[in-house]
């Protein structure tokens, strides 16, 4: 079964990771304050589709190609595991054994990522189309 996620366009120093997904929406999205991110005015945020072969290497793409000067997270998932992707460091919940959740939630804390953006569930719906 695909995943299915977000990425949003400034989070990454380099863009060929869009060659390796189906992108089905974009939409931009001006940035509020509770985002942290006041060096940007917008996010283009992209609804993609990984195909579930290729699933390990997007994470591994997205994982070197997040910016390096701020801290970001991309995510994608399907009905049995969510990738949570940090620069160099990605997560891979079985979605059977939900508590693995708090490794990613408390990786992206560290980094100092809002905790409200990192309160992932089994239960989280992915962008709907």
């Amino acid at each position: 079964m695909n995943y299915k996620g977000i990425i949003i366009e400034e989070s990454l120093e380099r863009k060929e990771v869009f060659k390796d997904v189906v992108i089905v929406a974009t939409k931009v999205e001006p940035v509020m304050e509770e985002h942290k991110t006041p060096w940007l005015t917008q996010w283009i945020l992209h609804a993609v589709e990984v195909a579930e072969q290729s699933a390990d290497a997007v994470a591994q793409k997205l994982s070197e190609d997040l910016e390096k000067e701020h801290n970001w997270y991309a995510d994608f998932k399907n009905d049995k595991f969510h990738y949570t992707i940090y620069r160099g460091k990605i997560f891979k919940v079985d979605l059977q054994n939900p508590v693995l959740y708090k490794d990613a939630r408390q990786c992206g804390i560290l980094l100092g990522i809002p905790e409200h953006q990192v309160d992932f569930a089994p239960d989280d719906k992915i962008w709907e189309r």
